[in-house]
C-alpha cells in the first residue's frame, strides 16, 4: 500500500471511543492504511463504554503502536501520512498539543502532523467548556489543528446512534478528502426545504 494512504488514528481517553471505533471501522472501506495509538485511558473507556475489548479494536487496525513508544514510525516526520485524527480527544490531549508537551506518541505524532503541515483532526469530547478549554482549542487550532467536536445535526432525521455517530465521521471524511455517504447532505432544492414549521400556537404541548 501506498506511503502516501496512510493516516493515523488517536483515541484518547474521552468519553465517546464509540466514534474512534467506527472511523476505523469506515477507514476498513477505503483505500487507506490504519496507524492506531490508543492511550491506557482510552483502552479502559472502550471497555466501559461498549462491547469491545481494546483488543478488538486494535484489530481494526493495520498497524498498531504502544502510546508510551515515541520512538515508533509516528514519532517521525520521515513517517509520510496524509495527517491524523485525534477521536476522542481529551482536554488532557488537547492540552499536550496545545503546548507541544509530546510525553506520548499520540500527542508526539499529533505535534508531527502538525509540525509537517499535514491535517490534524481533533474530536474534542468535553462539555461545557470554561475558557481554559477554550483558549486550549484556539491555541491548537492556530497551530493549523482542526477543532471538530462531535456536535450532531438533526436536518438528516437520525434514527439511530449509528446515524448519529456516521454524521460526524462523515464530518471527519470530508475534512480529510475521503469521499463517502455516511449522511445525507443539505440540498436546498430537497424535500427538506419544503417542510413548513407549525406556528408556535399549534404545537400541542
Amino acid at each position: 500500500m501506498s506511503e502516501s494512504k496512510r493516516i493515523v488514528v488517536g483515541i484518547a481517553g474521552a468519553s465517546g471511543v464509540t466514534y474512534g471505533i467506527r472511523l476505523l471501522e469506515c477507514l476498513q472501506e477505503t483505500e487507506y492504511e490504519t496507524h492506531l495509538i490508543i492511550s491506557e485511558a482510552g483502552k479502559v473507556n472502550i471497555e466501559i463504554e461498549t462491547e469491545y475489548k481494546a483488543e478488538d479494536v486494535a484489530r481494526m487496525a493495520d498497524v498498531v503502536y504502544d502510546h508510551k513508544n515515541v520512538a515508533a514510525g509516528p514519532s517521525s516526520g520521515s513517517f509520510l501520512t496524509e495527517g491524523m485524527v485525534v477521536v476522542p480527544c481529551t482536554v488532557k490531549t488537547l492540552s499536550g498539543i496545545a503546548n507541544s508537551y509530546t510525553e506520548n506518541l499520540l500527542v508526539r505524532a499529533a505535534d508531527v502532523s502538525l509540525k509537517e503541515k499535514r491535517k490534524l483532526v481533533l474530536v474534542v469530547r468535553e462539555t461545557p467548556l470554561h475558557k481554559g478549554h477554550l483558549s486550549l482549542m484556539s491555541r491548537a487550532a492556530d497551530m493549523g489543528a482542526h477543532i471538530l467536536p462531535p456536535v450532531p445535526s438533526f436536518y438528516h432525521k437520525p434514527k439511530t446512534i449509528r446515524d448519529i455517530v456516521d454524521q460526524t465521521i462523515g464530518k471527519i471524511f470530508d475534512f480529510m478528502g475521503i469521499p463517502h455517504n455516511l449522511f445525507q447532505r443539505w440540498d436546498n432544492d430537497s424535500t427538506l426545504t419544503e417542510q413548513r414549521v407549525k406556528p408556535l400556537n399549534s404545537v400541542v404541548a
